[in-house]
């Protein structure tokens, strides 16, 4: 004999099936707020536990209740990780995530994430931040923005002007695709060959090197600034003693990560205009490195299975 499905059941179904339609945006969101894909996945976490327990039958756009609710705790986060990252020993970077699969993480646009934007984005408010995001990578109307943020359409259109103002302030028109990888593999092969010579004509004047590897031995704790300097650095020999270095697809970039003894030992990339290389930025943190080796597999996971992370 055949029995229907309990309602409760297929009210479940749904749920999961309307999460996994869009956890890739909600992913987008908090990672663009956050700047790290662990704290992102927990905030996306605890959004499925919400949405499992809210009355759904009252939500008019799930999308718009998801993304409010990602948004916000977000933003709570963000707050929050000020603080510790006070106390972090070195420069911070954001973690960076594997693009391979989805270029864009879940936007309608790429924009806001590559890494040195998004180190740019981490000195604005996180309010601020957060409709930048919203506005500048989901297209999210104005209107929408002032109903996530609980705030009036006056300020939402200040706060994403002021934003952009800042962004543009710090930021530099950027390379092209094929172009970045070109000097990002020139820098690579500089640096294994010890050519300090060819790097420092790769750099701009104003290069500035940032290593995070929050107070692990023998890693930069200063910003280094200049050609010279930041080429020296480079070429460190304990670095690419041995070192297999992997071209991959990171923040809709291009980068590298580079392996001694079939370990990761850092991860790589940069930002390039027409001057040159004005930051290199290298990643020797161990959980950020296995953060960016498992983002993709992790969320590739997630997206596919009907547990929604759950």
């Amino acid at each position: 004999m055949h029995l229907e499905a309990s309602p409760t059941t297929n009210d479940l179904d749904e749920a999961v099936s309307v999460f996994v339609r869009h956890r890739r945006r909600l992913f987008g969101i908090a990672y663009r707020v956050l700047g790290s894909a662990v704290e992102a996945e927990d905030v996306v976490q605890e959004v499925w536990l919400r949405w499992q327990k809210t009355d759904r039958s009252v939500v008019v756009s799930p999308v718009a209740f998801l993304s409010s609710t990602t948004t916000r705790l977000a933003i709570n986060v963000a707050q929050s990780a000020r603080v510790r990252r006070e106390t972090y020993i070195g420069p911070w970077l954001p973690e960076p995530i594997d693009t391979s699969a989805d270029p864009e993480v879940g936007a309608q646009r790429a924009e806001a994430l590559e890494m040195a934007l998004l180190l740019v984005l981490e000195k604005l408010p996180p309010t601020e931040r957060a409709a930048f995001v919203l506005r500048e990578a989901f297209d999210y109307g104005y209107p929408e923005i002032a109903e996530i943020l609980q705030l009036s359409l006056v300020n939402v259109r200040k706060i994403v002007s002021r934003a952009r103002k800042h962004l543009l302030d710090e930021q530099r028109e950027s390379v092209d695709t094929a172009e970045h990888r070109r000097l990002l593999s020139a820098f690579v092969s500089a640096a294994q060959s010890g050519d300090v010579a060819s790097l420092e004509a790769l750099l701009a004047p104003d290069v500035v090197s940032l290593s995070d590897g929050n107070g692990i031995r023998a890693c930069a704790r200063k910003p280094v600034l200049g050609r010279g300097r930041v080429a020296r650095l480079a070429t460190y020999r304990r670095l690419w003693r041995e070192a297999e270095p992997k071209v991959v697809d990171a923040n809709g970039c291009t980068g590298v990560m580079v392996y001694r003894e079939g370990r990761p030992t850092a991860f790589l990339t940069m930002a390039a205009s027409k001057e040159g290389i004005y930051k290199v930025m290298w990643v020797f943190s161990p959980s950020k490195i296995a953060a960016f080796l498992g983002s993709c597999s992790r969320f590739s996971a997630a997206s596919g299975h009907a547990t929604a992370g759950a």
